[in-house]
This record gives structure tokens, sequence and C-alpha cells, in this order.
């Protein structure tokens, strides 16, 4: 099995060329976001995903978690390589210096978590909500909470998750039944939650749930749920009332535990601290979710390179039959379906790859942006690409990792070569945090119609100016297909549009019109690295040569998936909207 290999020149490119990282360290709150210091960044986030953190993925599989008497114990080397990540100070790298952190710009962690994702997805999850707690807290708690729980979040010494799900409320959280009473300045909270990541673990002594429940006189539905803080540790040293029932038995991402949690067992209830206000825990809550669905998706993108990385060497490896010119048997590489296969697997991965990281820069400019009109389009942005990078992301990488297993034949799928792993890791991410169902009706539904198609419309102009640039730029095949597939996309939205009066209707396109706008923002933003890449033509740059052929490819072989996704929109038999269960 090849050792990973983190992308820091593909990932700097991205950064340079795409979230445009140089100018967003013009921005007073990025001044130190500099060359030397981004590639600095870069180069020991590599380090210590190339020799600590990927050699425990294979381990981390194997072993998986246990739970003993005095909770969880993490798979062997985690709580070394824990200490270690925390101890450089990698979750506080986007944390805005005022709370602690280091002030750099979201899109370079984005490109920093790909490599934690690729190289051992279930170490990086437990990091991940903890950044989604860290948001949480600085966005929706007191001061007083602040002060008591921020900076052992920021600097690692305490984790944090996120509880919404109960055994009778998956996704529909209107049925979440767990109870907070009221107790003085605090409040007791009793019920049960399952599937917590990282619910409990011996990486740090503490950890800090973050629990959607309602309280005695709270209205129905989702309307009466609040958020609180409920630490496995009170901040006197004494031990909450939180009881880890049992870890789930998975089909992937094996050292990650998932967790039964029982919050009260004792009758007295676990003592919880509100966060934001109350009867508003849902609004604090997608806080933590929509940070978790940008990194879900990334999750995706990591599984894809780590895929990639291995069915590339295993390809130059193994000699299977005869090519003209090529004495004895060839490398498989030489055949044109497994290039076929790679190249598919590349093209998924580095407009993935370009998309998360896009992403980041939206979120910073949003965020950062001291033109309130300029900052007002980057939200807007940001929240169209959100349900896309979650949603498309995690299903590419189903059809990345597989291949990935295809590559390598039969011995894919034995798992010696290790890369079933990758596919059953890569299973979960079309369901967590939303499933892709979700994700697509709030596309359709929230982003794309509420707004009267604002939003989709000035993506749509961006795209048809970055037409102009390829036309110019004597790439003119490549301007006409990105053109061609815009104009499909046009027509599906309408239908879309037309439709909305019927629900079951929008229902029935929705995923279908979402997937087909994450191959074209694919498509777009692999359009523009080869902008960049054309104008380097005749360098002998390796590098700048693979990018103007993995563009070429997703152009040419994976862009026209947009055509068939659209017709599916556009079809005026929807089957799925009226057939009636029964014959389902």
């Amino acid at each position: 099995m090849p050792e990973y290999a983190a992308p820091v020149r593909e990932l700097k490119f991205v950064l340079d060329e795409i979230a445009d990282l140089p100018a967003l360290a013009a921005y007073p709150t990025f001044s130190e976001a500099t060359d030397e210091l981004v590639t600095a960044v870069l180069d020991e986030a590599a380090r210590l995903a190339n020799d600590v953190i990927a050699p425990l993925n294979a381990v981390g599989d194997t072993h998986g978690v246990k739970l003993g008497e005095d909770g969880v114990v993490a798979a062997p080397g985690f709580v070394d390589a824990y200490a270690g990540h925390r101890d450089s100070g990698w979750l506080s790298l986007a944390i805005p210096a005022e709370h602690g952190g280091q002030g750099l710009p979201f899109a370079l962690h984005i490109a920093v978590s790909e490599m934690w994702n690729a190289a051992n997805l279930s170490f990086a999850l437990c990091p991940m909500l903890s950044m989604g707690a860290i948001e949480a807290v600085i966005k929706h708690g007191s001061d007083d909470i602040q002060a008591r729980f921020l900076a052992e979040l920021v600097d690692g010494s305490t984790t944090g998750t996120m509880n919404l799900t109960e055994p009778q409320a998956g996704s529909d959280l209107a049925a979440v039944k767990t109870m907070a009473v009221p107790d003085g300045d605090a409040f007791r909270v009793t019920g049960q939650k399952i599937y917590i990541t990282w619910g409990d673990h011996d990486l740090t002594p503490n950890i800090l749930h973050m629990v959607l429940a309602r309280t005695p006189d709270a209205p129905p539905g989702v309307r009466g749920l609040s958020l609180f803080l409920v630490p496995k540790r009170l901040p006197n040293g004494e031990v909450n009332d939180v009881k880890t029932l049992s870890v789930e038995h998975k089909l992937g991402i094996h050292a990650s535990p998932t967790c039964v949690l029982s919050f009260g067992d004792s009758g007295n209830g676990s003592v919880g601290y509100l966060i934001g206000e109350l009867n508003q825990g849902l609004a604090c809550m997608f806080t933590m979710m929509n940070h978790a669905r940008l990194e879900v998706g990334l999750e995706g993108v990591g599984l894809c390179d780590r895929a990639l990385q291995a069915a590339r060497y295993y390809a130059n490896e193994r000699r299977q039959g005869h090519q003209p010119g090529i004495d004895g048997q060839a490398p498989i590489i030489e055949h044109a379906d497994v290039r076929r296969m790679l190249l598919t697997m590349r093209g998924l991965a580095e407009a993935g790859r370009a998309m998360t990281i896009y992403a980041g820069a939206a979120l910073d400019r949003a965020l950062y942006s001291d033109d309130e009109r300029d900052a007002a389009t980057w939200q807007q942005r940001l929240e169209l690409l959100t349900p896309i990078v979650k949603a498309w992301c995690t299903e590419v990488a189903q059809e990345a990792t597989s291949l990935g297993v295809q590559v390598h034949g039969g011995m894919g799928y034995v798992e010696e070569t290790g890369v079933a792993q990758y596919l059953r890791d890569a299973r979960i991410t079309p369901i967590y945090e939303g499933t892709n169902g979700i994700q697509a009706a709030d596309f359709a539904g929230r982003k794309f119609l509420r707004d009267g198609g604002a939003a989709f419309a000035a993506l749509a102009a961006d795209i048809e100016t970055t037409c102009s640039e390829l036309a110019a730029a004597d790439l003119g095949e490549s301007a006409r297909a990105l053109e061609t597939y815009l104009g499909l996309l046009k027509d599906a939205a309408r239908a879309v549009r037309e439709t909305a009066s019927t629900p079951e209707h929008t229902g029935a396109q929705a995923y279908d019109f979402m997937m087909a706008t994450g191959y074209l923002v694919g498509g777009w933003l692999m359009a523009r690295q080869l902008l960049v890449a054309a104008r380097h033509t005749g360098d002998n740059d390796a590098f700048l040569a693979g990018k103007r052929i993995s563009t070429r490819f997703y152009l040419s072989s994976l862009l026209p998936r947009v055509a068939a996704h659209c017709a599916a929109v556009t079809a005026d038999d929807n089957v799925a909207a009226n057939a009636a269960p029964e014959f389902v």
C-alpha cells in the first residue's frame, strides 16, 4: 500500500488561483497570511498528515475503538497523534485572534483540513466537530459561557460534539424529546442521543456536548428547541451525569467512536448551560451544521484524493496484458480504460477541491469584506454553494472510491491493499449532517426558489464571464462546452420554477437539479484553472501539463453529465412525483 502524500502544490495552486489568497491577504484581518507563511503552514500540515496521522488509518480501521468501564478507549496511536495535532495549534488556525486563534483565512483551514481527511477520516472527525462547537460558542454563547469554556475548545484541550438525533427523531427534529429543566443559572438535561460522533474518548479529559433539548413550557415542534452545552466534566472538576451506553459497529470509520449517550441517568439530570436564547436552538445548531456540511463535503474530496493516489500507484506497478512498443507485460496504466478511470477520479477530486476551497474563501469574504454589499454577495454565494459542496462532493466520492477498488481489480476487493477502507469510509458521507436528499431540498427550495433565483443568476453570470475569458484565450472548445451545459442548466432552473407550486414535483426534481449544478460549478472552476495553465503551455512544468490534461478530461467527459441530470429535471413525465407508493 503506498504512503499518503499530501498534494501541497495542488492545494497552493487552488488557494492562489481559485480562492485568490493574495487578495484575501490584503484584508487587515488576514495581513499575516503571506505567501511565505501559507507555504510553511501547508508544508508543516503535510508533514503531520503524511508521517503521523496517515499511518494510523489502517490501524484504526482494524482495531476500532473499545468501550470499557471508564468510557471509550481510542484506537492505538490516536492519543499521541491528537496530542501532536493539539500542541501544534491546528484547531485554532482560522479562529479569530480575539478568541485565542491565529486569525488565518478559513480557505487555508479548508486546504489543511483536506489533508487530515485524506490521511485519516476517523481522526479528522474529532477536530472537525470541535470547530463547529467553537463557532456556536463564539456566535451564540454568553460572555460567561465564553469565559468558562471557549479557551479550552480553541486550544484543543477539550473537544466538542453535536447532539441532535434520538431513537425516535432522525432528521425530524420536531420529534426531539430530550428535556432541560431550569435549575438556578443552569439546566438539568435528561434524555438519550444516538449517532454521536466522538461522543466519548480518552484523547482529552473533557468533552463539551452541544445538545438540542426542549424546556417544559416550550412550544411544540422545532420552535420549542433550545441548545445546551453539557460538559463531561463540570468547571469544578466534578464528573457530570453523562453516560456512554454503547458504541455503534459500523461499515466504516471504525476508529471514530459513534456513541449512544444518556443524559441524567441518575435521576437528577445532567448539568447544562443555555447557548443563545430559549427556543432558538435550531438556529444556533445550524451554525454548527453549516460548518459541518462544508467539512463533510471536504471529507469526500479527501477520500477521492486518497483513493486516487493508491490507484495511480498500483496502476504504475501492476503489469498485465501487452501494449505495442513495450517488452513483456505492460503496466496497466498503459491501458486506455485504466487511464479513463484514473482521470475520472482525478477530475472529481480536483473539481471538489476547487469547490470546497472556493466556498471557504466565500466565507472569508462574507465575514471580513469592508464593503457591505460585497459581503452580502459573498454570503449569498456561500449559502448557495453549501448544500452543493456537502452533497456533490460526497456523491462523487462514492464513485471515486469505487473506481479505486476497480483499478486494483481483485486485489481491491481484499482488505490487504487498504482501498476497500476508503470505499467503506466514504459511504457515511452522503448520510450524516443531513442526507443528500435533504441537501437537495434545501438547494432547490431555500437556496434557489426563496430568492427568486437571484443567487443562481449571479453564479450563472460569473460562469458566462469565464466563457468569454476562455474564448479570448483561444480555448473556444472549452468555452462552448461550458456555455452549452450552462444553457441546459438554465432550462432546468426554469422547470423547477414552473413546478414550484407543486412540492412533490420540486422534491422529485431537486436531486438532479443540485447534481447538475454541482457538475457545472466543478467544470467552471476547472476551466478557471485551465486558463492559468494555458498561459504556461510552453513551460516545462509537469504539474501544469497534468492540470491541462485533467481539466480537458473533465470538460469533455464529466461535464456532459449535466445533460443527463437536466433531462431528468425537465422531463414531462415526473414519475417519482406521481407514482403511488404501493407501485414503487
